[in-house]
C-alpha cells in the first residue's frame, strides 16, 4: 500500500462541502494522501440563516457532568471540513483511522503547495449562483465569535 501512495492536492474553492468530502473520503480509502487547500472557500448549500442556526445549535450540545468530557465542536474552517470527511470514513476500523491520518486540511494555500497542480472535482462544484450558498469561512466567523 505504501508504493501506491500519492499526494493529491485539492482546491476547495467553489466546491460543495458534502460532495467534496465524499470524493476525498473515497480517495483516502484507496490509499492516497489528500491535501485540501482553501478550506474557508468551500460552500454549504441552503439558506444562510438556517445553516448558521444549525451550527450554533451544535454548540449547545454539552456534557451534563463536565464540559471537559466533550463533545468538542469544530469552529475553524479546516476543522469543520476535516470533521465532515471523518464522518464519511469508517473511523472505528483500522482502515478508516489510517485513511483519516492521510488527510491534511489548510486555510489558504501554504507555500509548499503553491506551485503544485490542484485537482478540482467538476461534479462537486456549485452549479447555482453563489448567492444560494454560504461559505465555511462565513459560518466559522459566526461560531468563533460565540
Amino acid at each position: 500500500m505504501v508504493g501506491q501512495e500519492k499526494i493529491i492536492v485539492v482546491d476547495g474553492t467553489g466546491h460543495i462541502l458534502g460532495r467534496l468530502a465524499s470524493k476525498v473520503a473515497k480517495l483516502l480509502l484507496e490509499g492516497n494522501r489528500v491535501v485540501i487547500v482553501n478550506s474557508e472557500k468551500i460552500l454549504l448549500s441552503g439558506s444562510r440563516k438556517s445553516k448558521i442556526n444549525e451550527f450554533l445549535s451544535y454548540l449547545e450540545i454539552k456534557s451534563r457532568v463536565n464540559p471537559e468530557y466533550g463533545p468538542y465542536h469544530p469552529r475553524r474552517p479546516e476543522n469543520i471540513v476535516s470533521r465532515t470527511v471523518r464522518g464519511m470514513l469508517p473511523i472505528r476500523k483500522s482502515k478508516g483511522a489510517l485513511a483519516y491520518d492521510r488527510l491534511k486540511v489548510f486555510r489558504g494555500v501554504p507555500k509548499e503547495y503553491e506551485n503544485v497542480e490542484k485537482v478540482v472535482f467538476p461534479e462537486a462544484m456549485a452549479k447555482k449562483p453563489i448567492s444560494f450558498y454560504i461559505s465555511v469561512g462565513e459560518v466559522s466567523q459566526h461560531l468563533e465569535s460565540r
